[in-house]
């Protein structure tokens, strides 16, 4: 049934933008459904593919403040047919209204209970009044000679393209048209630290290891974190047991979607960084900023949405590194509950700790671990594209054909990704990487390591 979070509508009607101002208006956010009816049953929907892309532009184009990085549109079943959810978080930059009516009665909605509703001038003022401007799409950065390589190949790798438009589309610009502070975290080089820290027992007093992934693109330092977290994560022994039993210390979804909420809602306006510290019994991330503007806790662990930074949230959604809204919480609370977080005013701490009963390894333990792991990786799907490519250059679509896939999946643009990073093919159009007649190869560093494996590989 409709209720103040959920809306069905039978088809794409003009009343779409109206729905979706309310929802943002709303503290909690609201999915609407479309090609469902009024009793929850689906319908037949025709062109679900277009249908997307028409939604998608109609919210970006039709809605004042930028709604861009507060809604997902994706494809889902429902009784064998297919229906289109759009998930439309809270926003933190309120009243949002119809960009043809401006901010006025007309233009401005709320939900009430499960009716959208025309706000007051007076409820309109007092949002106004209450806006958060101190964001980091309204924050102008401290440097404006700022590039952008490692961005544009990661969204290259996806199949996407950055053109010279781009710090414009993607949200990068300050209403003056400058480069604001979420340019500056995305671009190739800035004075963002993004630190791991390890100690040798359960307190702070014995630091071993301080590291610091950031001074980069966000995506960058994200990506290089979550590869020490999973190196860190390594499947260790069950003692006490006659049979050897092995598992993750950490539940390896539960951590990445902890990363990836650190890195994406931390509250960089007023300088502070996610921090993450690895003791002998635990892990513990810490984000600043507490809870976004109009979330409680009971919101919080339900899942209800309030992205703190759009713009990343936009561009880690474009890159799928993030998935739909409001999925990290209940993932995370499934496996460690709702005790793990500690919520104050200023920050969000998450503490997860480590399954019980397993031998850390020392360090010559540890090396040997991570050749196990190298070694089982012969098979996985990075080495399956080298041996492709062992038979000369192809495209992502033959590489695909020859793997088995019916299609170039979102793991494969992946792949081909961290295998350009890290060296070990590259475009044979390097100055063209999104021309349609690309193809990779192999590198020397690539020929070496199959040469290495000889008939391993």
């Amino acid at each position: 049934m409709e209720s103040n979070r959920i809306e069905y509508k039978r088809e794409l009607t003009g009343s779409l933008e109206k729905e979706v101002v309310g929802f943002l208006n709303y503290r909690d956010g609201g999915v609407i459904y479309i090609g469902v009816d009024g009793n929850g049953n689906a319908v037949d929907l025709a062109d679900t593919d277009q249908l997307q892309l028409a939604i998608k532009d109609r919210i970006k184009s039709n809605i004042q403040p930028s709604a861009l990085g507060l809604f997902d549109v994706v494809l889902e079943e429902k009784n064998g047919r297919e229906i289109i959810k759009i998930i439309v978080a809270g926003g933190m930059e309120k009243p949002y209204y119809l960009r043809k009516y401006g901010m006025t009665e007309k233009g401005c909605f709320i939900r009430v209970g499960s009716a959208c509703e025309s706000m007051s001038q007076e409820m309109i003022d007092s949002l106004y009044s209450r806006r958060i401007r101190n964001t980091i799409g309204r924050m102008e950065s401290t440097r404006h000679n700022l590039t952008f390589e490692q961005l544009k190949i990661y969204y290259e790798t996806r199949g996407l393209h950055l053109n010279a438009a781009f710090m414009q589309n993607l949200e990068l610009l300050t209403p003056e048209g400058k480069p604001n502070y979420a340019a500056y975290l995305l671009a190739d080089e800035n004075g963002v630290s993004v630190q791991v820290a390890k100690y040798a027992d359960t307190t702070r007093v014995n630091l071993v290891e301080n590291i610091d992934f950031g001074r980069c693109s966000l995506v960058k330092a994200y990506k290089n974190l979550m590869d020490r977290m999973n190196v860190e994560n390594t499947i260790y022994t069950r003692i006490g047991r006659a049979v050897r039993q092995e598992q993750p210390m950490i539940n390896p979804i539960a951590l990445r979607e902890a990363v990836v909420n650190a890195i994406v809602h931390n509250d960089y306006a007023n300088g502070s960084t996610p921090k993450f510290e690895l003791f002998s019994d635990r892990l513990e991330i810490t984000s600043a900023g507490g809870l976004p503007y109009g979330l409680d806790r009971r919101d919080f662990f339900a899942g209800h949405s309030a992205p703190r930074n759009k713009e990343i949230m936009r561009v880690f959604r474009d890159l799928e590194l993030v998935e739909h809204l409001g999925s990290g919480i209940p993932r995370i609370i499934e496996v460690y509950g709702k005790e793990c977080f500690e919520i104050t005013q200023n920050f969000i701490r998450l503490i997860i700790p480590y399954a019980e009963g397993l031998v850390r390894p020392g360090k010559e333990g540890l090396e040997s671990q991570l050749e196990s792991q190298l070694e089982s990786q012969l098979e996985s799907l990075e080495m399956r594209v080298v041996k492709v490519l062992t038979k000369g250059s192809k495209g992502k679509k033959e590489i695909s054909e020859l793997l088995g896939q019916k299609q170039v999946s979102g793991q494969l643009h992946t792949v081909i990704r961290q295998l350009i990073e890290n060296q070990f093919i590259e475009y044979t159009i390097p100055d063209k990487p999104n021309s349609r007649m690309q193809k990779y190869r192999l590198t020397d560093k690539g020929h070496a390591m199959v040469n290495k494996r000889g008939d391993n590989v």
